[in-house]
């Protein structure tokens, strides 16, 4: 990848004239995304979950950035009906950036809308969905990209193809890993079938090392463990970078001249914090058997099928 060094915000390219969709953009990494996003000229949609939570995040923006295009847009990753009705009421016929940011982390046992396990069904399915819905509208917009945010953590478990919705035994960390895996392998085999289909659309992934944000107290907090809770505010204060900080292996991603497809960009430093730079990753997100076969899997979970990418 290109040179990183002491890459920051203000070396984001102008963005005038593009349109991005952040996912989960009402907080943490994804406002900080969208905010920076809006400031160099972009017209940014929030697609977030919570609609009042999503248009104060559009005030704070437009506070900060005085005449910033943004916009909220509902969107629940954990219930495909409202995937699609995002999908379906994306009125432009173009666009410029997906930034599939939004993630939930560690949390007890759970399942979506739809009936799969939280965390994979979020963090993986649901933008899977949204990127296939929405495929079309990228490859017919020069120099559009897909950025997916992973974690590093996505190295302690590969995914299970036995058992995606952890039916046979369910650990948190463990289910939270795999989705982050899954975020990889859809990367990896998105920027394949890109490159197959003759697309200029680059598929990258990000991901913000340790960054102080909602997803390290939110387990905790819905289970009402209250000195679990305090620990993670404690980690976040004395350990983590601040948001701001971890946004910008996402921004890089994402404007950066240069990034190449299935590129995974953290923090330089031991990849938990500091300047964009290129990440280590499992090799097994590197799998061309296994990211196809999370791809049909995928697709038949969802019934999403990226006809766009056929031809």
């Amino acid at each position: 990848m290109p040179s990183t060094t002491g890459w920051t915000r203000h070396d984001i390219p102008d963005q005038s004239g593009r349109t991005a969709v952040v996912t989960g953009a009402n907080s943490g990494i994804g406002l900080v995304t969208a905010g920076e996003l809006a400031r160099r000229g972009a017209r940014v949609l929030l697609a977030c979950r919570s609609g009042a939570r999503g248009r104060q995040a559009v005030e704070r923006i437009r506070r900060q950035v005085p005449g910033a295009e943004v916009e909220f847009r509902p969107l629940d990753l954990a219930d495909l009906s409202s995937v699609r009705a995002f999908a379906e009421s994306y009125a432009p016929g173009t666009l410029d950036l997906l930034v599939n940011n939004a993630g939930v982390m560690a949390l007890p046992y759970g399942r979506t809308a739809d009936g799969f396990e939280t965390q994979f069904g979020i963090n993986h399915l649901g933008h899977f969905a949204l990127t296939g819905l929405l495929a079309g509208k990228l490859l017919h917009t020069p120099g559009a990209r897909v950025v997916t945010v992973s974690s590093g953590m996505h190295a302690l478990a590969n995914v299970d193809m036995g058992d995606l919705n952890s039916e046979r035994r369910y650990r948190r960390w463990v289910a939270y890993a795999r989705s982050k895996t899954a975020n990889l392998l859809f990367t990896h085999e998105l920027a394949r079938r890109l490159r197959e289909a003759g697309s200029d659309v680059v598929a990258a992934a990000a991901h913000p090392g340790y960054a102080a944000t909602g997803l390290q107290t939110a387990g905790a907090r819905m289970e009402g463990r209250r000195t679990a809770e305090r620990l993670a505010e404690l980690g976040n204060r004395v350990f983590a970078q601040s948001a701001e900080a971890g946004a910008l292996p996402t921004l890089y991603a994402a404007t950066a001249p240069g990034v190449r497809p299935d590129s995974f960009t953290g923090p330089r430093l031991m990849g938990m914090r500091g300047a964009p730079a290129r990440s280590r990753r499992a090799p097994w997100t590197l799998d061309d058997a296994a990211g196809e076969r999370l791809w049909v899997a995928s697709e038949q979970l969802t019934g999403v099928t990226y006809e766009d990418l056929k031809g």
